[in-house]
């Protein structure tokens, strides 16, 4: 009797990745089509996606793209309710878009605070919010949302990044009691040192400083967007069933 064919694990789930144009978000967007998903990708910048899209629908998965800014709640609705309109339904999201920030905190300007928590703690939780939305209509869903190890612990020289990061694992503590009732589960991701566009905005920010974390850390290694992808994309599918409320920290030891 032929055995039956193992299915991926994210298979017939759609999924959200916000902030998916270049970097974790797009390594991200990589493992889950791989791993069975269907793939809404959003950004500010529609250029990357389209790339993005038409590598991935060139292999044979099913991916599309929209544009939107985190910050502005009109958009965020927007997506969300175009990735409901283009596959039906809203089975996981992850919540990484952000935006860098570095300076001693009596250097960091008024409008650059503002600009960075609208980003990375007002446009977190627009995206929770739009996505419990629909999701407590399914009685189900999984949402990934994005901090850092700047999340768990301080350094000097990048205080306003590192506050909205401790608002990320607050506003998901606080999702998973608020929504686990209604079947949703909600967990945070905290990186250490991950190869992106904003490590390296970080290397010319605090000279010095990257290299100092990937030195103490156990693994000797910065990670990959396709290790912190892999462990989304277990977040989101039912072989975390009974995580919420997780900050989990992909950091090669570093907190350990």
């Amino acid at each position: 009797m032929p055995s039956a064919k193992i299915q991926p694990p994210l298979a017939g789930k759609a999924v959200l990745v916000v902030g998916a144009s270049t970097g974790i978000g797009a390594a991200t967007a990589r493992v889950l089509a791989a791993d069975g998903a269907a793939v809404m990708l959003v950004a500010r910048s529609k250029a990357p996606l389209a790339e993005l899209t038409e590598e991935l629908t060139s292999a044979g998965h099913e991916v599309a793209y929209t544009t939107g800014d985190v910050s502005l709640a009109a958009d965020v609705a927007a997506f969300v309710d175009a990735t409901v309109a283009r596959f039906g339904r809203l089975d996981g999201a992850f919540n990484n878009a952000a935006m860098p920030g570095s300076g001693r905190l009596d250097a960091v300007t008024e409008e650059d605070f503002d600009r960075i928590m609208a980003v990375n703690v007002k446009g977190t939780w627009l995206c929770i919010r739009e996505e419990v939305r629909v999701m407590a209509e399914q009685g189900s869903g999984s949402i990934v949302n994005m901090s850092s190890i700047g999340g768990l612990r301080g350094s000097s020289g990048s205080g306003a990044y590192q506050a909205t990061k401790h608002a990320v694992i607050g506003l998901t503590r606080t999702a998973a009691h608020d929504f686990g009732p209604l079947g949703i589960r909600v967990n945070v991701l905290a990186p250490g040192p991950t190869e992106s566009a904003m490590l390296d905005h970080l290397r010319q920010a605090i000279p010095g400083g990257v290299e100092a974390r990937i030195a103490a850390t156990p693994l000797r290694k910065a990670g990959t967007g396709t290790e912190v992808g892999a462990t989304t994309a277990f977040l989101l599918s039912d072989r975390a069933s009974h995580l919420s409320g997780v900050v989990l920290p992909v950091d090669g030891g570093f907190l350990a």
